[in-house]
């Protein structure tokens, strides 16, 4: 009821009365004023003026329901939002949710997280109401070696939701490091629960550095404010971010991952150059030529030798 509320005040050219309210969403006028007092509480700018009604003032810096489901245009991403001010890991509370059967598309999102994590047992820097901390519940219908592809898929979404919302220039860096220039801005994890012959549930993680300032970030991060130099809102990136994921989501669905392979080829930082692979036991050196079938990169090695890799921490060499 929130999110209707707030989308008649964000349309809504000047007051929008109680009673207005009221008979549009067929509750009393008591509850009118019981939901614009919880979002005052939340952080809502909401003036109130007898005779004339409510008007919106300005709205909070936060990842609420109320702020990503107001012109969200997909349809199954984000339909159902679990928000938290701070939680331990977003990834944590999805799977939970995961095991309990929840729909597929169901959102976590956090204001921060306190042990927030990346791919090969990292640590993600979760600064509070800083970046976009969020974790989907996804039921795909595919083989279980497909799932890996998935990673590919939000790469590509998030790589392209950031372009079109900041006009940053971001890159991909094999398999799924958002980039700019040589610093991350984005990563992505992927976590799997699935029996021999079929998926149960897929849990992608996504971790965006939004408003975040070069004194909280690493030497190797950056963030869309240090990129543009003011601070960008973290619901609109976020809206993107999903509509993105669920249109690619539904075309691999329906037309496969040769689709989704060309996007990523385009969006590459990492074919064409020389790059090292760092794997728990080895190190292979050599040219990222493209990737596979399955979303595994091919690299020629200096024997002429092509190689594919499904796993690793790549590094652009040159």
């Amino acid at each position: 009821m929130n999110e209707k509320i707030i989308s008649f005040l964000k349309k809504a050219d000047g007051y929008f009365s109680g009673e207005q309210i009221s008979k549009a969403l067929r509750i009393s006028r008591t509850a009118v004023w019981k939901h614009i007092k919880q979002l005052k509480q939340e952080g809502y700018n909401i003036e109130a003026v007898s005779r004339r009604g409510y008007r919106l003032i300005s709205a909070p810096d936060k990842l609420l329901p109320s702020e990503i489901k107001n012109g969200l245009q997909a349809k199954i991403f984000g339909q159902k939002i679990v928000y938290f001010d701070t939680v331990g890991s977003t990834m944590d509370e999805a799977s939970v949710l995961g095991f309990q059967n929840e729909m597929e598309g169901t959102l976590v999102c956090a204001e921060s997280q306190t042990k927030g994590r990346g791919r090969l047992g990292r640590t993600w820097i979760s600064s509070k109401g800083k970046g976009i901390y969020f974790s989907l519940i996804l039921r795909p219908v595919i083989p279980v070696a497909e799932a890996a592809k998935l990673t590919l898929l939000f790469a590509i979404s998030v790589c392209q939701a950031i372009r079109k919302s900041t006009g940053i220039n971001a890159m991909i860096k094999w398999p799924n490091d958002i980039m700019v220039g040589k610093k991350k801005i984005s990563g992505i994890l992927t976590e799997l629960n699935a029996e021999m012959d079929r998926i149960n549930f897929v849990i992608v993680g996504l971790g965006v550095n939004v408003n975040e300032t070069k004194s909280v970030l690493l030497k190797s991060a950056t963030s869309i404010y240090q990129e543009i130099g003011k601070k960008f809102s973290r619901a609109v990136l976020l809206k993107e971010i999903l509509e993105k994921s669920e249109e690619n989501y539904l075309l691999f669905q329906k037309k496969g991952f040769s689709p989704i392979a060309s996007q990523w080829r385009s969006l590459s930082d990492t074919l064409g150059r020389r790059v090292k692979v760092d794997e728990t036991k080895k190190t292979t050196e050599g040219e990222a030529v493209d990737i596979d079938t399955d979303g595994g990169l091919l690299i020629r090695k200096d024997d002429g030798v092509v190689i594919k890799k499904i796993s690793g921490d790549v590094i652009h060499l040159r």
